[in-house]
């Protein structure tokens, strides 16, 4: 060994001891051609899933210190961590019959998509929201929320949130509300009453604005995506047309963090990819998407995940695909792409 390549391994030893790395040897570490998502394509069958929260009712009170009786999908590139991609947490939660779960609030933002129930409302600073099926209720970050069942039976939704990107980000925040519940008024739908003649609460294809702040409209019905869907079917006869919820007051994204969209399926779609994550909740009907060139074969209540720039297609003779992606973050910092193939 040489006496220079001593001085090298000594100096690198001092950086080392100093918490100091040097750039030129992990250069290729950091700066990568195009992203590297540490998520991985995945699927969460709902054949799984539901089963599996049925017996969570039945075990697991929904009580204060566990607030919510929540199913996190885990993707197995993250090592344990409970989040579906880098920057989303995705779940599928569960609310038994005549059941509230406590009021809180946090400054991650989120997302209910319903899949199965009634009877349920989702209480957001103070507006009582009716949940049914294929409705997006908003919880805006720092919104006072909590859920409540009057029905006879369960429901369960599936819940998008941007806690992994606010978790980087070192701003997690949260508070438990002085009572179990917050009060609400007798008239529930407030803020869906308040903006019925206001802008258009979907758009085709993608919102272009930014708006930091959230939508103040918190329920998007299902019939109205549904009919739009079906305009876009019938005037443009492509095999996959999409829309996505918007703020009716500046027609950006619902929150500033989370795009939500609708997707709906009649052949076989196009082939993409886009910087940012993304996670599809099937809502209705059968198919398969093709992510990074490995098939995963979806029904109703199936959940899976699309990571930063990999490639995906979409493929069912009839289906609505429901998702949610970060991309209103990339675009604010101006790093959004996204690539047809």
């Amino acid at each position: 060994m040489t006496t220079e390549t001593v001085r090298l391994d000594e100096f690198y030893a001092d950086l080392a001891r100093a918490d100091l790395a040097p750039l030129w040897n992990i250069t290729e570490q950091l700066l990568t051609p195009q992203p590297r998502p540490r998520a991985v394509p995945w699927l969460w069958p709902a054949s799984v899933m539901r089963p599996l929260a049925e017996r969570a009712i039945e075990l697991v009170p929904v009580e204060r210190g566990g607030e919510r009786r929540v199913l996190s999908l885990v993707n197995p590139g993250l090592g344990g961590r409970p989040y579906a991609a880098g920057t989303l947490w995705g779940a599928l939660q569960a609310l038994g019959p005549h059941e509230s779960a406590p009021a809180h609030r946090h400054t991650p933002g989120a997302i209910r998509f319903v899949l199965d129930g009634r009877g349920v409302f989702t209480t957001v600073d103070g507006d009582a929201c009716d949940m049914r099926p294929g409705d997006l209720v908003l919880t805006p970050g720092w919104a006072w929320h909590d859920h409540t069942n009057t029905g006879d039976g369960p429901m369960f939704w599936f819940d998008g949130l941007d806690l992994p990107m606010i978790e980087a980000l070192d701003g997690v925040f949260f508070e438990e509300f002085p009572a179990l519940n917050q009060p609400h008024q007798e008239r529930h739908n407030q803020s869906e009453d308040a903006y019925a003649e206001s802008g258009p609460r979907t758009i085709a294809g993608r919102a272009e604005r930014l708006d930091p702040r959230p939508s103040p409209l918190l329920v998007y019905r299902r019939e109205d995506a549904d009919a739009h869907l079906a305009r876009l079917a019938g005037e443009t006869g492509a095999a996959q047309v999409s829309i996505e919820y918007t703020n009716p007051r500046t027609g950006a994204s619902v929150l500033p963090t989370l795009a939500c969209h609708m997707h709906r399926l009649s052949g076989d779609g196009p082939a993409a990819r886009q910087s940012g994550n993304q996670i599809f909740v099937v809502y209705r009907g059968r198919g398969h998407s093709v992510i990074d060139g490995r098939r995963f074969d979806w029904e109703p209540g199936d959940m899976f995940v699309v990571p930063s720039w990999v490639p995906v297609e979409h493929h069912s003779p009839d289906a609505d695909l429901f998702s949610i992606d970060d991309s209103p973050v990339l675009r604010a910092i101006g790093i959004f792409r996204r690539e047809a193939l």
